[in-house]
């Protein structure tokens, strides 16, 4: 029973932790606006922008991750050990993406981003705090690459028609 409400309630703490991302990052893009370093904005120097665009980029990478996962969630078809594995795969990436986000707001409201001024400083601990709840990520890593390797075992071999054979390497080219 408790394993059955595992996967909703993992779903549901990725997803606001996306959530939460997209203020880290709103108030970033606002803050770079704003403050200035070195005679011009923030937002001017390319590494900010990197940091903006990885955010983004990581945000909407995880969210179409947790929302593949709760749809599988909802079919009644799915298959249990894939959906283990994808539960175990968003709880991994929603943590990641959490500590990297926050890390970049935090960096770029300076000493700001850890006063209580800001929800920074207690976004960066819910994140570093997810890397352990229901586990840590290790475990779950562990449980990915489990489900990836059994999968890679019923196609044993099927990857081999990918590879050149001796006969193939023995042969004179064949120029065009």
């Amino acid at each position: 029973m408790a394993q059955a409400r595992l996967g909703p309630g993992r779903v549901h703490h990725c997803m606001r932790t996306i959530g939460q991302c997209e203020l880290a990052l709103e108030l970033t893009a606002e803050r770079v606006l704003e403050r200035r370093a070195f005679g011009r904005y923030l937002s001017e120097f390319s590494n900010v922008q990197d940091w903006i665009a990885e955010s983004r980029l990581e945000i909407d990478q995880a969210r179409l991750l947790v929302l593949r996962s709760a749809w599988e969630l909802d079919r009644t078809d799915a298959d249990p050990a894939q959906l283990r594995a994808h539960i175990a795969a968003i709880k991994v990436v929603a943590a990641r993406l959490q500590s990297r986000v926050v890390d970049r707001a935090i960096q770029a409201f300076g000493a700001m981003g850890l006063s209580p001024d800001t929800p920074l400083a207690y976004l960066w601990s819910w994140g570093r705090a997810l890397h352990l709840m229901d586990g840590p990520d290790e475990v779950h890593l562990r449980s990915v690459a489990r489900h990836e390797l059994a999968r890679a075992r019923k196609r044993l071999g099927a990857g081999s028609a990918w590879f050149t054979t001796p006969e193939q390497m023995s042969a004179a080219p064949r120029l065009r």
